[in-house]
């Protein structure tokens, strides 16, 4: 009851219709609809098996990240306003934009002369670098008493514009974990000689191996140490500082060193998406007069950046 009491208490439901047009909460997601419509057309085109690679981004969507964010939903942690397309509690945006995080730089970071540890650990730090653009403007969009995005949390609770610390952590256990296992499963997939069946069989399993992950408690040991502390402290600080650390890492031992050289021509995936969605939200703190939050943004466009110059540089790989 203590749960639907927050949940009613947030969000007036009699001030919101089945689809209610505000413009702010629309666009964007409209803008993330037209991104998906992008990246499916790539993957037709630029794949060599592109049915798996799809299948890949269903089952993250409607196996994994979908039923994630509706259980978060349902237990009272955050709620989201109506907008173009939901799936039950959350808009189809949500998901999709993680798929589509997950699949550019995926598809990215298997180019580099990384680890496969790495790799999954550069896709979380990306997932985690835009989520910090996205959430701050995303509660900041409140319409009616009701939020596009709205958290539930406790009043001393540690948070980033009303978001706790560990949701951004979040983001980098979310995308690494789909990275992670997408890539045991295309190895499987490699091995088997490219058998269709395993084509058709590791996309649902990886997905539904990462929900479980998802909700294992290896993941509240990365989001606040838990069981060691309770959420909500200096704890989140801490692992939000670990990620970084993990980036400055990756960076570190990568250094730019390309297994397979990338072009715009081929790989213009993963800069156009994170691009656009950067501008899109950078577009929206300006019109909203949100320069606090636009401020906040900009250090972690600029590292996403320098993720893309040392991938993009035009040479051959090598070695070193």
């Amino acid at each position: 009851m203590d749960i639907l009491h927050k949940i009613y208490s947030a969000f007036d439901m009699s001030k919101m219709e089945w689809f209610t047009f505000i413009p702010e909460w629309v666009i964007p997601d409209a803008v993330v609809l037209l991104l998906g419509v992008l990246t499916v057309g790539f993957i037709i085109r630029k794949e060599r098996r592109p049915l798996p690679i799809l299948l890949e981004m269903f089952c993250f969507i409607f196996l994994y990240a979908a039923v994630y964010e509706n259980m978060a939903t349902v237990m009272g942690w955050y709620g989201y306003g109506q907008s173009l397309l939901m799936v039950f509690n959350v808009p189809l945006s949500v998901p999709l934009i993680e798929a589509l995080f997950v699949y550019s730089a995926l598809r990215l970071a298997m180019k580099t002369r990384a680890s496969g540890l790495a790799r999954a650990a550069l896709v979380g730090c990306l997932g985690t670098l835009a989520d910090l653009t996205l959430d701050p403007l995303s509660l900041s969009q409140v319409h009616g008493g009701i939020g596009r995005w709205s958290w539930f949390i406790g009043l001393g609770d540690a948070n980033i514009y009303g978001a706790p610390v560990y949701n951004y952590t979040g983001w980098f256990i979310l995308c690494g974990y789909a990275a992670a296992m997408i890539m045991l499963g295309r190895r499987w997939y490699e091995r088997s000689g490219y058998k269709p069946w395993v084509g058709y069989a590791y996309p649902p399993l990886c997905m539904l191996a990462a929900l479980a992950v998802m909700v294992s408690p290896l993941s509240s040991l990365i989001l606040w140490l838990g069981p060691f502390f309770q959420k909500g402290g200096w704890t989140e600080w801490l692992m939000l500082g670990l990620v970084f650390s993990a980036l400055t890492a990756v960076l570190f031992s990568w250094r730019g060193r390309m297994r397979e050289a990338v072009s715009w021509k081929e790989d213009y995936i993963a800069p156009v998406v994170f691009g656009v969605f950067y501008l899109t939200n950078l577009a929206f703190d300006v019109v909203g007069k949100r320069f606090d939050i636009l401020l906040f943004s900009l250090p972690f466009i600029a590292l996403n950046a320098i993720v893309f110059v040392l991938a993009f540089r035009r040479r051959a790989a090598v070695d070193d």
